[in-house]
């Protein structure tokens, strides 16, 4: 399918991440980008802030790639390798900043919401994508829905939690106790021969 990403920049991002992210991941990252652009229409969001949205919705779980799998977790290092890639690319501090915290807070409800545009949409994009399809007004649902279809979801939610998981095996101060990779991790560690269905701390 085609799907542009608001810009040279944004589709260089694209054609990064496909590189780099498990299948499911890069799924459910465009999907997170045609859900934040959605609801962006409701804010006139265009031009360069809208290209940077794009850029922080392909990078926002870069963290989870071999690239990325630096000592932080890995919502700052995909925080990190997005603000990088935009300033090699000439694109503005502030612009890479509101990136920055786009990406590093998108699993931080109550805090993202509050961060500016570009992290509020993330978050409830990443909200949208996982259920909470009563964020999405119904001006353009059918258009959005039928996008959205034709990028199978590929059992995100274990892909997802099994790659910030292994990750926090290895490192585990890459998961936090209160952060949401240490809830994952915990949940593992309760229960590790687990088989079937997601993690219960998803």
């Amino acid at each position: 399918m085609l799907v542009t990403f608001g810009g040279e920049t944004g589709d260089l991002a694209y054609a990064y991440v496909r590189e780099i992210l498990h299948p499911a991941i890069l799924n459910h990252s465009v999907r997170v980008w045609l859900l934040a652009d959605h609801l962006a229409r409701q804010q006139d969001l265009h031009g360069a802030e809208r290209e940077a949205l794009a850029v922080a919705c392909l990078f926002h779980d870069s963290g989870t790639a071999a690239p990325h799998d630096g000592a932080q977790r890995f919502e700052v290092e995909g925080a990190d390798a997005a603000r990088a890639f935009l300033a090699d690319h000439g694109w503005s501090e502030d612009l890479g900043r509101q990136v920055w915290e786009a990406v590093a807070l998108h699993t931080s409800p109550g805090i993202a919401e509050r961060m500016g545009t570009l992290p509020r949409l993330v978050r409830l994009a990443v909200l949208a994508d996982f259920g909470r399809t009563d964020l999405i007004g119904a001006e353009g649902r059918n258009e959005l829905t039928e996008a959205l279809d034709r990028l199978p979801r590929l059992d995100i939610e274990t892909a997802l939690a099994d790659a910030v998981v292994a990750q926090a095996l290895r490192n585990p101060e890459k998961a936090p106790p209160s952060s949401w990779p240490g809830g994952l991790l915990a949940a593992h560690q309760a229960n590790p021969d687990r088989t079937g269905g997601g993690n219960p701390a998803f």
